[in-house]
């Protein structure tokens, strides 16, 4: 088919806008799937994302169209992740596509999502086709989401699309303006190799199995071809599209989107945004917008059980295979023994990535209170990166700690301003200005540090505005703050698993919420045990567990009084010396309890 009659296109929303549904609808009213096999959630292959709802591995899928000028079309759809921890994947997705549908639910109208996916696909100057989904339910608003779509998005109301995927309406109408409104890709004139990896997997019998969309070209069985991220050279064994399966191909021509199979046996051979080219007639530069991927979000992942180390060891190279965002490194606590530190995108992807080692791989684990990346500059002047609080230089030795930051959008409705100006105060953030969206709704534009958002913000959130807030953020580069690091004595013992680089001003009842919450899971000892939170030198909290009292005066009935008062200066003898030279051996189990806590 020629290039003329293909249409590269995606479609971004807020989560919960109906994405997944409205692809289902598409791949059934083009016939690319039979009624056997239709299901709901077709792209989503992962039960974890049939579960919550949510795309995490994008899934692209050609479809065949005759449109009503009775041309046929090839439409190739890439579906894209919508959390804001995939944006990476979500960008280099849109830069491989001509066009979108912007997805808006009319129930719900714009969300914060829809407005930063939507600056996403105006950056790679996408022609965007607006939707207005579920048009069926009680409490939909058309008119008012085509009033929100100028005030807010600058597009005009009148070129949304009414349609409900859940009910099939509206489904002929998006693909005739799919097919007339995004135009055609356009080849470069020097016809060479340029093909765009959005995406890539694992398969144990294939090794890996990398998404392109051809810029110019073709691709064949036997080609061989240059990645320009790692400069190696590999021959092409397959070539095909997604139709959803792979179904095997001649040719990739300019203008396809499909699949490449070489011969590479890891997936970090690949980087997602990576350039393909022909190895004996390469094209002079790569495709703009490569990055390699940074973990954002690092936490110490553990067995609950020391004998698992090594089971969980093989569960994460097997995940890292499928996952090239995942970083995982060997590390050793004194307080939970053998485990690894992880890198994750955010805390999204940590938790997912959390939840498919207990389901997938049975691994019961338990992880150490996230943390971000530090910038650290040293009294000499050389700069390093801190993702654990154990590296942390001394105190004397640090001239500037800067910790990221992030932007953030958060659209509420109006009545509740004041309980999310408090919480942003709260957070150490700023507000940056506010617009008003609707007669009901306003967006809050505020900078945040990341460690301030990574464990409670979006539930409180939620919590003060009833349900009916939503959040969206991106990075903004690091800031200078007044961070300090905390350790946690256990009788005069440091234990790093409990150690954290904190704001000065929070320190103090961060750390009294926490030794009164080990003061709860450390059981007692014959001595006194003092749990102390350290800055610097400086104890700035205190908890107390009173020793186990053993009654060495039982034995005596009766008699002197000073055999008693011997037996009573014996043990306190013995307490002392107890206290000098005893361990306090914290179990397992109270770790947990503490870190399971979210403190």
């Amino acid at each position: 088919m020629s290039i003329e009659h293909t249409r590269n296109f995606s479609i971004i929303a807020h989560i919960d806008h109906g994405k997944t549904t409205l692809s289902d609808r598409l791949l059934e009213h083009t016939s690319t799937i039979t009624e056997r096999e239709r299901q709901d959630q077709l792209l989503d292959a992962m039960d974890l994302e049939r579960e919550r709802g949510i795309t995490i591995k994008s899934h692209p899928v050609t479809m065949r169209y005759e449109a009503q000028d009775g041309i046929r079309y090839k439409l190739n759809l890439l579906d894209t992740p919508g959390h804001v921890d995939f944006s990476y994947e979500v960008s280099r997705s849109l830069a491989a596509c001509e066009g979108a549908l912007l997805l808006i639910d009319a129930a719900q109208g714009v969300e914060a999502q829809t407005v930063a996916n939507l600056h996403l696909a105006m950056e790679q100057n996408l022609v965007i086709i607006p939707v207005i989904n579920k048009i069926d339910l009680p409490a939909a608003d058309v008119d008012k989401c085509r009033k929100q779509l100028e005030d807010i998005l600058a597009i005009p109301g009148e070129d949304a699309i009414p349609a409900s995927a859940k009910e099939g309406l509206g489904i002929e109408e998006i693909l005739e303006a799919v097919v007339t409104r995004i135009p055609a890709p356009v080849e470069a004139d020097d016809k060479l190799l340029r093909a765009s990896v959005f995406d890539s997997v694992y398969d144990s019998f294939r090794g890996v199995v990398s998404y392109v969309r051809l810029m110019s070209g073709s691709l064949r069985r036997g080609t061989r071809i240059k990645l320009f991220a790692t400069d190696k050279t590999y021959e092409v064994k397959e070539v095909g599209h997604f139709r959803p399966k792979m179904i095997k191909e001649d040719l990739l021509a300019a203008g396809d989107v499909g699949y490449v199979i070489a011969n590479m046996k890891s997936a970090a051979e690949v980087k997602i945004g990576d350039t393909i080219t022909d190895s004996t007639h390469p094209c002079p530069e790569p495709l703009p917008g490569f990055k390699e991927i940074q973990p954002m979000v690092f936490s110490g992942v553990y067995p609950v059980d020391s004998s698992d180390y090594e089971g969980l060891k093989a569960a994460m190279a097997k995940l890292q295979i499928n996952d090239a965002a995942f970083t995982y490194m060997q590390e050793s606590s004194a307080a939970l023994g053998f485990g690894f530190r992880c890198g994750f995108l955010g805390l999204l992807h940590m938790e997912i990535v959390q939840e498919r080692l207990r389901r997938e791989f049975n691994m019961d684990v338990i992880s150490t209170y996230p943390s971000v990346i530090f910038e650290v500059t040293k009294t000499d002047g050389s700069e390093s990166l801190v993702d654990n609080p154990c590296l942390l230089p001394d105190i004397s030795e640090i001239s500037e700690i800067r910790e990221p930051m992030v932007k953030v959008f958060i659209m509420t409705p109006s009545d509740y301003i004041g309980d999310m100006m408090s919480l942003i105060m709260e957070k150490r953030g700023m507000l940056d200005h506010t617009e008003t969206i609707d007669e009901a709704r306003v967006m809050l534009t505020c900078v945040l540090p990341l460690s301030e958002i990574l464990v409670d913000f979006n539930d409180r959130l939620k919590s003060a505005t009833r349900g009916y807030g939503s959040m969206d953020y991106e990075h903004c580069g690091y800031q200078g703050a007044n961070l300090v690091k905390m350790d946690i004595l256990i009788a005069g013992e440091p234990v790093d698993a409990f150690s954290s680089i904190v704001h000065r001003d929070k320190a103090e009842p961060y750390g009294r919420r926490l030794c009164e919450k080990l003061k709860d899971v450390i059981p007692q000892q014959l001595f006194v045990v003092a749990i102390q939170a350290v800055l610097g030198g400086k104890i700035i909290a205190r908890e107390t567990i009173r020793p186990m009292r053993k009654n060495v005066t039982a034995k005596c009935y009766g008699g002197d009084i000073s055999r008693k008062r011997k037996l009573l200066e014996k043990q306190k003898k013995g307490k002392a010396k107890m206290k000098a030279i005893g361990k306090v051996n914290i179990p397992q189990d109270a770790f947990i309890r503490v870190l399971k806590s979210g403190d």
